[in-house]
């Protein structure tokens, strides 16, 4: 990339927000850094971010409030939690919220900044690469790079995690497509909370498909799911 990525990373902890920021400053990246969800909040609204990085509990107002906040302006930032709630209750209503990851903590940098770039790469591919737009079925179309899909008229835009799992499904439409299979592929690994974590997704895409009956992700129980489109 040919600029600093810029992240707005909330944390009200002093010293981890002292040694997080100073450690992401000496990789490169452009921090700022807030206490709050309030002071976030407004900042995320008067400057331009790349990511956004939230611990959960915080004064004033809480991760869970400022990612729907920020979700709500835009869909397309990757928003990462940092937070020490390893409850799966806690991890599944940030992803419901629109989070695309969590890291717990205690977090090792090396670890963070890996997810961070992650994110980022992806954001790169996706402003650069220039891919052809999919029709699914007559007036339904998918855009990865832009994260757009298209839905008789409406216009929804994805998260990443979103695209991602659309675009694997299109690859893999019509067959059976083992739960294992999406969640190492996606995820990396098939643990407890990836496999929730996927649930959510899945339930975010029908949602989107629930007025064209030509699309379905059918759940075939302990073995994975079909992507159904029905062309006529």
């Amino acid at each position: 990339m040919t600029k600093n990525p810029k992240i707005l990373y909330v944390e009200d902890d002093e010293t981890l927000s002292f040694i997080t920021k100073e450690n992401l400053e000496r990789n490169n990246f452009e921090i700022t850094h807030c206490s709050n969800g309030l002071e976030a909040f407004e900042q995320f609204k008067k400057n331009r971010f790349d990511i956004c990085l939230f611990d959960i509990m915080l004064p004033l107002m809480d991760g869970f409030d400022l990612a729907q906040k920020v979700r709500m302006a835009n869909k397309e930032i990757p928003i990462l939690f940092i937070t020490a709630k390893t409850l799966p209750e806690d991890r599944i209503k940030g992803l419901l919220l629109g989070a695309d990851d969590y890291i717990v903590k205690p977090y090792s940098i090396e670890e963070l900044i890996l997810r961070i770039n992650v994110f980022l790469k992806r954001k790169n591919i996706i402003q650069t690469d220039q891919t052809q737009l999919i029709e699914l079925v007559k007036r339904v179309e998918f855009n990865f790079e832009k994260l757009q899909l298209q839905v008789k008229g409406e216009r929804f835009i994805l998260t990443y995690r979103e695209a991602e799992l659309l675009k694997f499904f299109i690859e893999n439409k019509n067959t059976l497509i083992p739960r294992e299979r999406i969640l190492t592929v996606l995820w990396g690994n098939s643990d407890y909370f990836v496999g929730r974590s996927l649930d959510v997704f899945i339930t975010r895409l029908r949602k989107y498909f629930k007025a064209v009956p030509e699309i379905a992700i059918i759940n075939k129980h302990r073995t994975g799911f079909v992507f159904r489109v029905e062309s006529k």
